[in-house]
């Protein structure tokens, strides 16, 4: 088992490498589909994710890409709402009894958005922008910026899915920002949501810590050989067949 872990680590981590495209999206349903406890995958994923995007958060500290008035609204919002999220699944007699269900239900309509997020992402990019609301100063925009935090957040907290894409979406449509600042931005605010209901999850027995230690010796360097061969290769053709596995297993989930 050990094994085939380390080694469906280091396929996502070439595949996020070489694409961009968040690795809980694919993680998450295949440890489902090896017969992983949805809850375990879930709490797994998030401390998974954490550690990999502390790498992440570094280098964009020191390329100074980090709007961090903006990463304290989205934070603002999304991080107590995926506390209530994983609260309501374990704290709650009616929800926890049902929790493996309730779970995967929420990972296939997720699964669904963050592959028709990526999808309008490739084809309509440049047709829906510049927008009105990126002309509008972040402060103008604070509550709307903190209401996408609770949505998001809460959707993140439920099923460890969308810390990098769904948000990343909105910040490409809402903020006007480089590229560059928008991943900066959004791997910052992804490492404080993603850590924070991590340990959460972990305070309520959901990680396998073994299972984490597993994913990240095969992705750590997955990620870097990816990374490495992504100049060489046209992301969009990945992308969108990355986009279609995922709704795929979304709809399969629902």
């Amino acid at each position: 088992m050990s094994v085939s872990i380390i080694l469906m680590g280091l396929l996502v981590g070439v595949l996020v490498g070489l694409t961009g495209v968040g690795g809980a999206a694919l993680l998450t349903p295949l440890l489902i589909v090896l017969g992983i406890n949805p809850s375990i995958a879930v709490g797994t994923d998030l401390v998974y994710n954490s550690i990999t995007k502390l790498f992440g958060v570094a280098s964009h500290w020191r390329q100074k890409t980090i709007n961090f008035k903006l990463v304290k609204y989205l934070a603002i919002g999304s991080i107590p709402s995926a506390s209530i999220a994983i609260g309501i699944l374990h704290l709650f007699p009616a929800f926890h009894q049902h929790q493996e269900e309730i779970i995967k239900h929420a990972l296939g309509y997720v699964l669904t958005l963050v592959a028709i997020s990526i999808i309008v992402r490739l084809f309509l990019d440049k047709k829906l922008r510049p927008n009105r609301w990126q002309l509008m100063p972040l402060e103008d925009k604070r509550m709307l910026t903190i209401l996408i935090g609770v949505v998001f957040g809460f959707i993140v907290g439920l099923t460890s899915i969308g810390s990098g894409s769904l948000f990343a979406i909105a910040m490409l449509y809402l903020f006007k920002m480089k590229t560059s600042d928008i991943v900066g931005t959004d791997i910052a605010h992804a490492f404080l949501l993603v850590t924070a209901a991590g340990i959460l999850n972990a305070s309520f027995g959901s990680v396998d810590y073994l299972l984490a230690a597993n994913l990240l010796i095969g992705s750590i360097p997955g990620v870097l050989v990816g990374s490495h061969l992504s100049p060489r290769f046209s992301p969009r053709p990945l992308q969108f067949i990355m986009a279609s596995i995922i709704l795929i297993s979304g709809l399969k989930l629902i």
